[in-house]
């Protein structure tokens, strides 16, 4: 771990998990598909772009590509075929493997008594509804936020503060767990403690610089330190009824 320290009015009540690199090992799927995608329509991308466009919704992913290559933006029509032909992609490769460690860490948050919601820029629906047969009884899709549910998705703050508002807690009662600069950003836009876990390619540098509050090299990592975590918040698990 490493860590900017835990700030002494953290008080947290919520936790607010992305999707895609934190619970689900899917990014590589992601960024193959967005690089073949970009490849067949002859737009200027690498597979490490869209590392680095994680979080952000299809449009604006497709908007980007569109300024780089032709500086202008898509019309609709042609978002709508180019995200349909990525998503299929992704489905064609994506294992649904859960990211190692993820499951420790849903228990570890719950052992505490948090409350769990996702924030997500996603808009496949064949993510987002697997869900509850992953993690059954964790996340209430009325509190889950996805690319349906913003106008602006992330680097923009709005998705991480409709987040809090469903939970129906302050930014200094959240923690947000990342492993995307967008989503990174977006977090610390929102005022909320940020931690940060790099799943991917991309150097910690990166991370650090959208203004993480902690990084881990990956899930397992912040499940064996929770405990510590919760100990600089005041926090102890809750007890196991007899």
């Amino acid at each position: 771990m490493s860590c900017k320290g835990v700030p002494p009015r953290l008080s947290p009540k919520a936790v607010l998990f992305d999707m895609d690199g934190v619970l689900y090992d899917s990014m590589p799927s992601h960024a193959r598909a967005w690089h073949e995608t970009a490849v067949k329509y002859n737009l200027l991308a690498t597979p490490e772009d869209f590392y680095l466009f994680e979080g952000c919704t299809g449009d604006s992913t497709i908007d980007e590509l569109f300024y780089r290559t032709f500086r202008h933006g898509a019309t609709p029509e042609e978002k709508e075929v180019i995200y349909e032909e990525k998503a299929a992609l992704f489905n064609k490769y994506n294992s649904g493997h859960v990211m190692k460690g993820a499951q420790e860490v849903l228990k570890q948050v719950k052992a505490y008594g948090l409350e769990t919601l996702i924030v997500t820029g996603s808009g496949q629906h064949s993510l987002i509804n697997k869900l509850n047969h992953t993690f059954p009884g964790v996340f209430e899709r009325e509190k889950t936020v996805t690319a349906f549910d913003v106008q602006h998705g992330k680097p923009h703050p709005e998705p991480y503060l409709m987040g809090l508002e469903k939970a129906g807690v302050q930014p200094d009662e959240a923690i947000v767990i990342e492993n995307a600069p967008m989503g990174i950003r977006a977090a610390v836009a929102a005022g909320i403690f940020t931690i940060a876990v790099n799943t991917g390619p991309l150097k910690d540098e990166i991370l650090w610089n959208e203004g993480a509050n902690l990084l881990y090299p990956d899930m397992d990592s912040l499940a064996k330190d929770w405990g510590n975590i919760m100990a600089a918040c005041g926090l102890s698990p809750l007890k196991q009824e007899s």
